[in-house]
């Protein structure tokens, strides 16, 4: 039985994970033979599936861990959690995956698929496991092959093809999209226990689309309607994927193969079979994609955090100096970010000459807005008020972390003269995976890629007959917060010169103990008030009058529209270019980088309603709930508005190559997160596909070698620490052990700045101490360096804008430790142009002042040897201590990565990459 880990955000969920006392019982093992004797599904073997047009020539391939089967009857969790064994196909996708970080320094074309899986359409004769019919329909047919159990369905009609793509979702992952949907209304805790886990992640999701079922419906009908024949398509096609997802459950509730954990949360009996497992309704597909978006495809927000920084530098330096200040750190576009599109630029939220409208609030007034009431029992527990806390900061932060990551070279560089891509979407590390992979072939429908559970009805990430596609997180700013002011009473404001009442939304929820989750009983209120310009978030006073700071982002009350741009996307008959793919993207409603290529173009688009904003208004801070200042042509009633037109859109075709790792996308295009100066995370990728490209003659190989580097580099050690250690050798270190800790960052920095281990399996990193000086060293270097001159009340205003740090073993993000994504954000551009400015080096955009030892290279010194010396002295137990899955002081276990348990299946920990978790490597050999 692991330990369990610390949790934050999606990984707070609380699932069947208290079975200690449960299987300590000598009976477990009559138990599991009992539950063994239910009839589990019988498919039948069939003979080799149709093959669509497929134009890539063995030359696709991608990879999705643990493994395509995320769903597992009571008798195998027990056996799991008892014995460890796997379900089949539960975890053979994990050890490939894991492999890549010892074994692609010798890759070559032809062993890609040692580390990857053959992603062509079809499965060979002698490769069919299994062939069903689902629900004895003669319109649609599920084959799974041998080796990694994918669903390959193939429809005669369109409704059979949905039904079956439905039915095999369900097949995968009912117990994960019936978390979601829960997630999504709030609804959690009553559904799966109330641990503070669990509490918190409903609150973080729910106060950001507080929706109805009269909401999610409505958005259902919008949706459709705006899209002509293909809304009409749309809402078929999820009609019979419900349908199909439905016909699942009764087969597998009836069958006694349904997924453990409804036993174990309670809602069926074991042994009765009592209990229902509820049928889905289109609705659900709104309630999840509003967690998906929310988390991937949300960009913006922090307005008030801004707010708050840029008055603590005011009051620090003076309005002027402050201003600046506040700007060299905001780093809105910084020359020296790197980009994904090289040229050409695209003005967008750019600071305006005149602000007007700004609501800043007057000091010491801004209050969080409650959102939990009424707590009773276990909701009244220390550790549920901090769960509460921890959701209330995650929700409001424009630090949202993006993930994923694409490199895509033109084919003008490539050996073959083909267009290479190796991308795909980071979206954290679960079991079961949040994605699911499948190929969907039918009328309109030709496709093969990972969706998210409860939304594949199309393919959202992956490759048609002859393209493929893949994004990464944009995080442009869709959001704006506006200051309402109250009128009447604290629950009453002024719309239009009207004194209106705000709307109450409620969820009240209630917990009892479970097998899963003991957590005592429990209950509270979750409460938003909403107004025409959003749900309010906080409360304050300007000017002396009281206001409400609500938030408003484009995508609200429109979570289901970017489904027409998939189901584009999915249709070979619409997608035949490079133009296609652009005009599908169009329809995404969502904040994403997307990249294209085929066998003779690459594309790129950024997508998302981009709403105008009124002349003089700047999107990083609060304006006036007036409208002068509204979004143009604004429609409260359903929150649409005048959005920024295609061509404003950072867009390309045909570029040398393209890079992603949530960066700046284009010049002028600024973006809500703090972070795009000098040093991103982007920059491992461009300065290694950029050799690439220079040298020529690009392989598969290379393209998946560059990002399998990038995916072990410490980005401080790389890119920041070799200015650092000039610093410190710019005259002799005499103290011994700062001596000794500069030779060993040396060293590390020579051998190529990596987090990598000794060999396959060591579990011990090469270079580990001064890994582990540079771990404690960061935020102590972070602090030392710019404390003194900012002031402790501007120096933690701005760490609430950008975090110091997000090393691999941090608790950081939507996933919480042990997430392999890191090195998002980070000081790493302030500490680099504070460095090369107080060198003498020429620094384009630099910060306003010098920091480092007031801007003297000698004291700046002083700073860094003090401040290295302390890291030093730091034992790895201090460093890295622990927790319930690590021993306090191993640094490879606290990098590793944890497939996060969302249901009964546990897996073993791997080491450490920062990698998409879906991944694709295409290279197409011809084209329609």
């Amino acid at each position: 039985m692991s330990r369990r880990i610390p949790r934050t955000a999606l990984d707070r969920l609380r699932t069947p994970g208290r079975l200690t006392g449960f299987l300590k019982s000598a009976s477990v093992c009559a138990l599991i033979a009992g539950l063994l004797s239910p009839l589990a599904q019988a498919p039948s073997v069939a003979a080799e599936t149709a093959v669509a047009n497929d134009h890539c020539g063995n030359r696709c391939s991608d990879i999705l861990p643990p493994g395509q089967n995320g769903n597992a009857t009571l008798a195998q969790i027990l056996l799991n959690q008892a014995f460890g064994s796997q379900p089949e196909h539960a975890e053979d996708q994990l050890g490939p995956y894991a492999n890549l970080a010892k074994g692609y320094p010798s890759l070559t074309d032809t062993t890609i698929n040692t580390f990857f899986n053959d992603a062509s359409f079809g499965v060979p004769a002698d490769q069919v496991a299994s062939t069903l019919k689902p629900a004895g329909r003669s319109d649609v047919t599920i084959v799974r092959d041998k080796k990694t159990g994918v669903p390959h369905i193939t429809g005669t009609t369109r409704y059979g093809t949905e039904f079956g793509a439905g039915y095999a979702a369900a097949q995968d992952r009912l117990w994960l999209m019936d978390v979601f949907r829960h997630v999504g209304r709030g609804q959690l805790t009553p559904f799966a226990g109330g641990a503070p886990s669990n509490q918190g992640l409903e609150q973080q999701f729910w106060r950001s689309a507080p929706y109805t079922e009269a909401d999610l419906q409505a958005q259902i009908d919008s949706a459709a309607a705006a899209a002509g024949d293909r809304g009409k398509l749309a809402l078929a096609d999820v009609n019979a994927y419900v349908a199909g997802i439905n016909a699942y459950i009764d087969a597998s509730d009836s069958g006694r193969y349904f997924p453990g954990e409804y036993v174990l949360t309670g809602h069926k009996d074991s042994v009765t079979n009592a209990g229902t497992i509820d049928h889905f309704k289109p609705t659900d597909l709104v309630a999840l994609a509003s967690v998906i978006g929310a988390l991937f495809g949300s960009g913006g927000g922090g307005e008030v955090n801004n707010a708050l920084s840029l008055l603590a530098a005011q009051q620090k330096y003076g309005v002027a100096q402050g201003t600046e200040v506040w700007e060299s750190f905001r780093e809105r576009n910084d020359p020296e970010a790197v980009l994904t599109v090289h040229d050409g630029s695209f003005p967008y939220a750019t600071r305006p000459a005149d602000p007007q409208g700004e609501a800043l609030p007057d000091p010491g007034t801004v209050t969080g807005e409650q959102l939990v009431h009424d707590r009773t029992g276990s909701a009244a527990a220390a550790g549920a008020t901090t769960a509460s806390t921890t959701a209330a900061k995650a929700a409001v932060t424009s630090a949202k972390r993006g993930m994923s990551n694409a490199l895509v070279v033109s084919g003008e560089h490539t050996a073959s003269g083909n267009p290479i891509a190796v991308f795909g979407p980071q979206t954290g590390y679960f079991a079961p995976q949040l994605l699911m992979l499948q190929e969907i072939q039918g009328p309109g429908i030709s496709a093969r890629g990972a969706s998210f559970a409860g939304l594949s009805m199309y393919v959202e990430l992956g490759r048609g007959q002859d393209y493929a596609w893949s994004a990464t997180t944009s995080g442009q700013d869709i959001i704006d917060t506006y200051a309402v002011e109250l009128c009447q009473d604290d629950y009453h404001y002024l719309y239009r010169g009207t004194c209106t009442p705000m709307e109450k939304v409620e969820r009240k929820n209630a917990w009892v103990p479970t097998t899963a989750d003991g957590t005592a009983a429990g209950s509270y209120t979750m409460r938003v008030w909403r107004t025409k310009y959003g749900p309010v978030e906080y409360r304050a006073t300007v000017g002396g009058k009281k206001v409400a700071y609500t938030t408003l982002r484009s995508s609200y009350l429109h979570e289901a529209d970017s489904i027409i741009g998939f189901q584009m996307l999915n249709d070979p008959d619409y997608v035949k270019g490079p133009e296609d793919f652009q005009q599908a993207v169009q329809h995404i409603n969502y904040t994403f980088n997307w990249f294209y290529a085929d066998s003779e173009h690459t594309a790129y688009y950024n997508s998302g309603d981009n709403p105008v904003r009124a002349t003089g208004v700047d999107a990083e801070f609060p304006v006036w709930a007036h409208p002068s200042y509204e979004w143009r042509n604004w429609n409260p009633a359903t929150n649409t508005a005048q959005y920024t037109p295609a061509s404003a859109h950072p867009h390309s075709m045909d570029q040398d190559y393209y890079i992603s790792w949530n960066n700046k996308q284009a010049r002028d295009y600024t973006t809500a997160p703090w972070g795009n100066g000098s040093v991103h995370r982007g920059n491992l990728l461009d300065d290694r596909v950029k050799k690439l490209v220079a040298a020529g003659g690009v392989t598969r190989a290379q393209l998946v070698k560059a990002m399998a580097d990038a995916a072990l580099a410490d980005l401080r050690a790389e890119d920041v620490l070799p200015d650092l250690l000039k610093v410190l050798t710019s005259s002799p270190v005499t103290d011994s052990t700062a001596a000794a800790a500069v030779s060993k960052l040396q060293a590390w920095v020579q051998a190529g700045a990596k987090r990598t281990e000794t060999s396959a399996g060591s579990k011990t990193y090469a270079h580990a101490d001064a890994i582990r000086v540079l771990d404690a060293w960061w935020p102590l270097l972070v602090k030392a360096e710019f404390e003194p001159g900012l002031g402790s009340d501007l120096y933690t205003a701005f760490t609430a804008n950008l975090p110091v740090d997000e090393a691999p073993f941090a608790a950081h993000g939507p996933t919480g430790a042990h997430a392999g994504s890191s090195f998002q954000y980070g000081w790493w551009s302030y500490v680099d142009k504070d460095i090369r400015s107080v060198l003498g080096e020429s620094v384009q955009g630099p910060l306003a002042r010098k920091y480092c030892g007031g801007g003297s290279l000698s004291a700046c010194r002083d700073v860094l040897i003090g401040s290295l010396k302390q890291a030093a002295g730091r034992t790895a137990a201090q460093v890295y201590p622990g927790d319930d899955l690590c021993a306090a002081g191993n640094q490879w276990c606290a990098d590793s990565i944890v497939q996060r348990t969302l249901g009964g299946i546990k897996h073993y920990n791997i080491s450490w990459q920062n990698r998409p978790t879906y991944q694709q490597v295409v290279e197409f050999t011809s084209h329609r």
